[in-house]
């Protein structure tokens, strides 16, 4: 139910107004002051304000004005006299949605009250999506307690609130568009666009038209005058993803850009000026192609302002279980049977531990999606993963184990690298690794002073 705050000196005109209102099944709030309308504000939240222009004190503009520094989407209809519609004018010119003049028919007054109300709806219903989406990517799909992620966090918050041109290497599957989009929308651009390209998806000619638009003409099938990504992303952020895919040609236009912030649509002589933030990725090292010639060295300073590497996740072990957890969250709606999936079993959380994740997060990501989706049970066993997983698994025999090396010894670098690993995967809490390795607490307490490892609390 939508609620109106009525402010009216005159308690006969709060009586009537609240019997219209509540009887077109509105919630009425009511206030014979501006000083007492502040006072009901501060307590509550209406969807409408209608406010008398002429009050003692506080008038309808001066309420207005304070109304407006709290909330300025807030909808103000004023109710004036023949002799004050000059004020209510200037109600008007300081955000006031409409204005009524005093006597008024009552299916008017609704009417108006109607259209108020649902566009602060509309409103309302943009800020929780702009609230959803900088929530989302706030850092919520950038999930990581590890060292080098809690850098990049670092170093996104303190970029974020500038304009700086970002460039993010990392391998395929590490999140680089996320990074991206968690920059943008931390951002004052954050209300703005944001516009992603792939750099490697289309062919040089396509992509230059995608990135700077085309004039009718301009070519063969351009039937229409179009404007290209640049453009779309006007006062907000461009995302130009496998920059290093670029040609020659291209990258000398894009460093032209960069440089005077304008350009010429495909077949046009105009220049187009263009307010962007410019966030670059790549999962080669760009810095490398430029030794190799095969990327140019102005255009690299030029994008390389800020620089942001993303860790492999083989790089990054002790996120997978962060990481699985919120997959598990992300996909239980998946599930069909309605047997919700609670976990992994000791042998999967081995395998993707000993996994090297060659495509990174995503693939982490697909391997629990497909479980959500196959797993009958509530718990994850090793015949839920693909069949070739557990193949692929490091294994952890394979540590390098000399021709001529003692089984003592060698059972002993067995022992403690499984030690090692057990105490990583349950974050330190010795009770969970000795049940996890399937030996006592006290035999596992005795072998980490035996091997010197750190360890938290035994429970």
């Amino acid at each position: 139910m939508e609620t109106i705050l009525i402010v009216d000196d005159e308690k006969n005109y709060l009586l009537v107004l609240s019997a219209v209102l509540e009887e077109e099944g509105y919630e009425v709030l009511t206030a014979v002051s501006g000083a007492e309308a502040l006072e009901v504000l501060a307590s509550s939240e209406p969807d409408l304000v209608l406010t008398d222009m002429k009050m003692p004190g506080m008038d309808g503009i001066e309420l207005l004005e304070r109304i407006k520094a709290r909330d300025p989407d807030l909808p103000v209809i004023m109710m004036t006299a023949h002799g004050t519609v000059d004020k209510a004018v200037e109600a008007m010119q300081k955000g006031a949605y409409t204005y009524l003049l005093k006597p008024f028919d009552n299916e008017r007054l609704i009417l108006y009250v109607r259209k108020a109300i649902s566009l602060f709806q509309v409103i309302q219903e943009n800020r929780r999506l702009r609230r959803a989406m900088q929530s989302q990517y706030r850092f919520g799909q950038l999930i990581g307690k590890s060292r080098s992620m809690q850098a990049v966090f670092d170093t996104v918050e303190k970029v974020a609130p500038s304009g700086a041109t970002v460039l993010i290497e990392g391998e395929s599957g590490t999140g680089k568009e996320l990074v991206a989009k968690a920059i943008h929308f931390n951002s004052p651009r954050r209300d703005k666009p944001f516009v992603a390209v792939s750099c490697s998806a289309l062919a040089e000619t396509l992509l230059e038209s995608e990135l700077f638009g085309h004039e009718k003409g301009a070519f063969t099938g351009a039937v229409a005058t179009r404007k290209g990504r640049f453009e779309l992303a006007h006062g907000g952020t461009l995302f130009l993803d496998e920059i290093g895919e670029l040609s020659a040609g291209l990258q000398v236009k894009l460093l032209r850009v960069l440089q005077e912030r304008s350009f010429e649509r495909v077949g046009g002589t105009r220049p187009i000026t263009v307010d962007i933030r410019l966030i670059a990725a790549t999962n080669r090292n760009l810095k490398e192609e430029v030794a190799r010639g095969r990327f140019r060295e102005d255009l690299f300073f030029r994008l390389n302002v800020v620089h942001i590497v993303l860790p492999p996740l083989r790089e990054r072990r002790e996120d997978i279980r962060l990481l699985v957890n919120h997959f598990l969250e992300k996909y239980a709606a998946e599930r069909k049977s309605g047997v919700p999936v609670k976990g992994l079993s000791p042998e999967v959380e081995r395998l993707f531990y000993e996994y090297d994740w060659p495509g990174n997060v995503r693939e982490l990501e697909n391997v629990i999606e497909r479980v959500m989706v196959l797993c009958p049970r509530e718990i994850v066993t090793p015949a839920d993963l693909p069949a070739d997983f557990a193949q692929s698994s490091a294994n952890l025999l394979q540590l390098g184990i000399p021709k001529d090396a003692r089984l003592y010894e060698t059972l002993e670098a067995v022992e403690k690298a499984m030690i090692e690993r057990a105490l990583r995967l349950c974050h330190n809490v010795q009770a969970h690794a000795a049940e996890l390795l399937g030996i006592t607490r006290s035999g596992l307490n005795q072998k980490i002073r035996r091997y010197g490892l750190e360890a938290g609390p035994k429970s």
